[in-house]
């Protein structure tokens, strides 16, 4: 349920609420917000909420800055961090494809005959061929 662009279940913190937790003044916090730092919702009455990680990251800012560290460097660091995470999705992704893959293979394995194996050749990448090789070298 979603109340004034709050949703429930998902705790969301009005500008205010988030300077408070963190030490931080609204106008910072503003500042932050409108230079890319922090990601802010807005409500259809045009109030800011934030995602209870804007602490956290708030924090992080903040210690960054104590480092001397510029906003625009800070910037920086946090979209090479996104990118780092995306990069592990993908990588999880790709492991979830090749899973499957080899699921099937040892499932055709397990009534192997001549024509299993052109199956096989067929239909696994070779990606996935060359992953399922290093794991019977492993298992060998």
């Amino acid at each position: 349920m979603t109340v004034w662009g709050v949703s429930f279940g998902t705790e969301k913190l009005k500008i205010g609420e988030l300077a408070e937790r963190t030490g931080v003044t609204k106008r910072t916090i503003d500042y932050y917000t409108n230079f890319g730092l922090l990601k802010a919702e807005r409500s259809p009455s045009n109030y800011r909420f934030y995602d209870i990680s804007s602490v956290e990251q708030l924090n992080d800012i903040e210690k960054c800055k104590e480092q001397g560290m510029s906003l625009e460097d800070i910037k920086k660091r946090m979209i090479d961090k996104n990118a780092e995470e995306i990069d592990v999705l993908e990588l999880r992704l790709k492991i979830k494809g090749l899973e499957k893959d080899v699921t099937e293979v040892l499932s055709q394995l397990e009534n192997s005959n001549l024509k299993n194996h052109e199956f096989i050749k067929k239909n696994v990448s070779q990606e996935s061929l060359s992953l399922i090789q290093s794991l019977l070298l492993l298992l060998n």
